[in-house]
C-alpha cells in the first residue's frame, strides 16, 4: 500500500511502504490466527495486515493519544473492523497469547518488550521489529541472542526515492530503518 492513502498526523510515527512490505513478509502473517502490533502509530502494519488477511485476529497497542485517534480513523477509513484498538504501554497484561508480534515502537523498554513479547508467543511465532536507533538494534539483537529464538536475521534498509532536480533526477536517500527478525523456539514453554 502506498504511504500516501493513510492518513498522517503531525510527528505519528509510520512504518514506511518499503519497511512494511519487508516486515509483513517477515511476520508470516499467512500463517497466524492472531497478530499483535506495538507501538502501532498510525496503524499502517495492522491495516496492510488486516487487508491481506481478512480472518486475523489483530491488536493493535498505542500509547499515544493522537496516534490513538489517527489508527481509529484510519481503521476505520480502510474498513478493517478486525483491528482491536487498546490503548496503553507494553509491556502490559494480556490475556491472549499470539502468532506473530510487531514492536515499531519500544517507549523505552526494549529488552523489557522483547521478553514480554517472547512471552506472549505461541511456540513457532515471530517476532519483527524495526529500529532507526543503531543503539537499539544492537541492544535487540545482544538481548535476543540470549534468548531461545531460532531464524535470528538482520537487515539495514535503505532506500532512496527518485526525485526531480533540475534537468535530470536522483535518488534522494531515507534514513536507515534496522530490522530484527526471529521465530520463538518451538521447544521453548510456555510462560504466563
Amino acid at each position: 500500500m502506498k504511504d500516501e492513502l493513510f492518513l498522517r498526523g503531525h510527528r505519528i510515527p509510520m512504518t514506511k511502504e518499503v519497511v512494511r512490505a519487508l516486515v509483513l513478509a517477515r511476520l508470516e502473517l499467512e500463517k497466524a490466527c492472531r497478530f499483535i502490533d506495538v507501538g502501532a502509530g498510525t496503524g499502517s502494519v495492522s491495516i496492510e495486515a488486516a487487508l491481506r488477511y481478512p480472518a486475523l485476529d489483530i491488536l493493535a497497542i498505542e500509547r499515544k493519544e493522537e496516534a490513538l485517534s489517527l489508527l481509529a480513523e484510519n481503521s476505520r477509513h480502510f474498513g478493517c473492523h478486525q483491528i482491536r484498538i487498546q490503548s496503553g504501554t507494553a509491556p502490559m497484561p494480556l490475556d491472549n497469547t499470539a502468532d506473530a508480534i510487531f514492536i515499531g515502537g519500544t517507549g523505552g523498554y526494549l529488552t523489557a518488550l522483547i521478553d514480554w513479547a517472547l512471552r506472549h508467543l505461541n511456540s513457532g511465532g515471530r517476532l519483527v521489529m524495526t529500529f532507526i536507533l543503531l543503539e537499539n538494534f544492537t541492544q535487540a539483537l545482544s538481548h535476543l541472542k540470549s534468548c531461545r529464538v531460532t531464524a535470528l536475521d538482520g537487515r539495514e534498509i535503505q532506500v532512496g526515492k527518485l526525485v526531480a532536480l533540475g534537468q535530470g533526477h536522483y535518488f534522494k536517500p531515507n534514513n536507515p530503518t534496522y530490522l530484527l527478525s526471529c521465530q520463538k523456539d518451538v521447544g521453548q514453554e510456555e510462560h504466563s
